[in-house]
């Protein structure tokens, strides 16, 4: 019985909880900004993030092919701290890709 009852306190103090939470404002759609040359800001800005992801993607693809021929080079128990600094370089430009495409 004391069991159903503190189960009972705890479920109603939860509702209550989640009934108080505050609703997130809804954003409303932004309108269209066009600028001086007639095109729409957003594509705009669209383009340039593509163009940006494209040269990264160059840069990671020639680092990716450095640090496959660092490793071939170097034996199989030591690895230069250039190595290293080309894979963190390697995971900053997938991730700076990566957010580039889930805003577009």
């Amino acid at each position: 019985m004391l069991r159903r009852t503190l189960a009972y306190f705890l479920c109603s103090s939860l509702v209550t909880v989640a009934q108080q939470r505050p609703d997130l404002p809804k954003s409303e759609p932004e309108p269209d900004v066009r600028l001086p040359n007639g095109k729409l800001q957003r594509d705009e800005i669209l383009k340039a993030e593509h163009d940006k992801s494209l040269q990264d993607a160059a840069e990671l693809v020639r680092l990716s092919e450095e640090l496959k021929q660092d490793l071939e080079k170097a034996g199989s128990f030591v690895v230069s701290i250039q190595t290293i600094k080309k894979t963190e370089e390697i995971e900053k430009l997938s991730k700076r890709i990566r957010s580039r495409l889930k805003r577009s």
